[in-house]
């Protein structure tokens, strides 16, 4: 099947002829047939499979046969929405010219409200400035029959749902609805059911697993370590590399770490306003920085045709994103490689990520453990207070016997008491002997000492040597602090 076999308008098919699209990919394949015909589709399928033009095509012939109507695309991230606008504007060729605007964050109001000024018939954006527009009364989507939602499952892991959820009060009933998406968690369901009218379910390859071409390799360090092995592998790999890591601060640590070696590396993440973002992108794209870290920012809607190599340096936050990190690679049946730092903590992590790839992850380590119980020799119950008891005793009676076979050691022990309690004994009796009479140079030191002993028995020390100073001290009966007075 070849693109100019669908049943589009001759204007279209020049366009995909012009942008260089011959053979259509599984999932457009089989969903635009579906979307010319105006019913609603629940699309899912892995990333770099070409889902953008499967949405696109069905989209600008729908507009150039009614002049009336309009679309919108809403998308979870900046560069997503972008990628999608390219995609439409390769299409939207010359003899077509249909209006278009790009509603995203980080770009200026100005330049949006222009394009809208002009009658933009297909709008890309994202949720949050697509409802900026709407609660400014600077977007009217009135006349809306055609709605996609693409990377479905990203956004509501963003948290967009009720963003969304008020941006389609703002569509007419009377549409077609395309929602596509990379998983199909039971949240999409739902909205799927509320929002699509009855939807044609199209799937193509396992949700879970990974793209087959993709070489996936992993390498277990330690944390200090990571840094080093990064650049051991920067320099034995060829071509583009994408780092994913987990925070906005280290991706940028990374990124001057590498330009004090020597690398061309850039940073990609949330923090980056909009005009810079797009520099770091067609500056990769171009090939004048080949390392570029990102945060998951960039894990999903990304399409850089030169991506070889994706290195997980950090493990992602969702298991779901280790699919969509390296799906950057591999893209448009091309092969690609991948390769994962494991620490000791990211074990756990790692193990959901297995599951979600491997199904059969789990009943594995289950055989694992029933082949290791039938190992065990005494099948009987475990109690606690037998076995301990039974220890206690076994553990004694070794130790007795080993005191009495190796050279007598307990008699020795039993000797080396008696010396002790003697030696400790004859201090004591020193301690209780009185004072030998001998010779000093003092005469009086024995004689003084006793006779002072003696006149002071029975008496008490007093502690506060001039008492009898303050004896005789009167204190007057009409005795009174006065209150101090602050003069204001």
């Amino acid at each position: 099947m070849h693109f100019t076999d669908l049943e589009i308008e001759n204007k279209l098919k020049k366009s995909i002829d012009l942008a260089d699209f011959k053979i259509p990919t599984p999932i457009q394949s089989k969903s635009i047939p579906i979307s010319l015909t105006g019913k609603d589709i629940l699309g899912t399928a892995q990333t770099g499979t070409g889902k953008t033009l499967a949405f696109t095509i069905p989209m600008i012939n729908k507009l150039i046969k009614n002049k009336q109507a309009m679309a919108l695309i809403v998308c979870p991230t900046r560069e997503l929405a972008t990628q999608v606008m390219q995609t439409v504007l390769k299409l939207n060729i010359r003899e077509i010219g249909i209006g278009n605007a790009l509603l995203i964050g980080g770009e200026s109001m100005q330049k949006q409200l222009k394009k809208l000024k002009k009658r933009a018939r297909i709008i890309v954006g994202t949720p949050g400035r697509i409802n900026d527009h709407l609660e400014r009364k600077t977007l009217n989507l009135s006349n809306v029959n055609y709605l996609v939602l693409d990377e479905t499952d990203r956004m509501l892991d963003m948290g967009f749902t009720p963003q969304i959820e008020l941006i389609l009060k703002f569509i007419p009933k009377d549409h077609q609805t395309l929602l596509f998406s990379a998983t199909l968690p039971n949240n999409i369901l739902k909205i799927s059911q509320k929002y699509l009218n009855n939807p044609e379910r199209i799937s193509v390859g396992s949700l879970s697993t990974p793209i087959e071409k993709i070489k996936q390799e992993t390498f277990e360090i330690t944390q200090d370590k990571k840094y080093h092995e990064l650049i051991n592998q920067l320099i034995s790999r060829n071509g583009s590399i994408l780092v994913f890591v987990k925070t906005k601060h280290g991706a940028d640590k990374i990124v001057k770490r590498l330009k004090y070696d020597g690398h061309k590396a850039d940073a990609i993440h949330g923090n980056l306003r909009q005009s810079k973002r797009d520099r770091v992108i067609t500056g990769f794209r171009n090939g004048n920085s080949r390392i570029l870290i990102a945060t998951d920012v960039a894990s999903r809607g990304l399409d850089i045709p030169l991506i070889q190599h994706v290195i997980n340096y950090d493990l992602p936050q969702v298991p779901e994103d280790y699919i969509h990190r390296i799906g950057r690679t591999g893209r448009a049946g091309k092969e690609g490689s991948s390769l994962t730092f494991l620490t000791p903590n990211d074990r756990s992590m790692w193990n959901s990520i297995q599951r979600l790839v491997d199904p059969n992850f789990k009943t594995l380590q289950g055989s694992h453990k029933r082949n290791f119980n039938r190992n065990k020799k005494d099948k009987t119950k475990y109690n606690k207070k037998t076995r301990f008891r039974d220890k206690k005793k076994s553990n004694f009676k070794n130790r007795d016997k080993s005191f009495n076979k190796k050279d007598n050691r307990n008699s020795d022990f039993k000797d080396k008491k008696k010396f002790f309690k003697k030696k400790n004994n004859r201090k004591s009796d020193s301690k209780n002997k009185k004072k030998p009479f001998g010779y000093t140079n003092n005469p009086n030191y024995f004689g003084a000492k006793t006779k002072d002993e003696n006149v002071n028995l029975g008496k008490k020390k007093s502690s506060f040597k001039g008492n009898k100073k303050f004896k005789n001290r009167k204190r007057p009966k009409n005795f009174s602090f006065k209150r101090f007075k602050k003069n204001r």
